[in-house]
């Protein structure tokens, strides 16, 4: 079993979901099951599946769990700019996300190809 702690792709996705929640906080109170819900559980869905793959005794479900991160990942970088665009998102702050969520995916992705190599 693999220590997710130590797993630099796991990091970058536990401080964006920590980024996410502060930047979803003057979301307005009537998107509180919408946007706000959405973009929180998508973000924390990277993370999470990270640990839950790392947790797999195969490479290949290891892998399988890091695909469905990036997916979450993809998805959080919508609703960033979903929420921008509404204007839930000012400028400075969603700068700061989609450039850590934009260092996470890259991250993410040379993990997913060094796993598929080791499968």
């Amino acid at each position: 079993m693999r220590d997710f702690r130590k797993i630099k792709a796991w990091m970058l996705a536990d401080d964006l979901a920590v980024a996410v929640y502060e930047a979803t906080k003057s979301f307005p109170k009537e998107q509180l099951y919408g946007v706000t819900t959405q973009i929180r559980r998508s973000a924390t869905s990277v993370a999470a599946n990270i640990v839950e793959g790392a947790s797999r005794e195969s490479a290949k479900d290891y892998a399988h769990f890091l695909a469905i991160a990036r997916g979450s990942l993809a998805e959080t970088q919508y609703f960033l700019h979903l929420a921008k665009r509404l204007g839930y998102l000012e400028d400075g702050p969603a700068v700061q996300v989609e450039a850590l969520a934009k260092e996470a995916f890259a991250c993410l992705h040379g993990l997913i190809v060094a796993v598929r190599k080791e499968s």
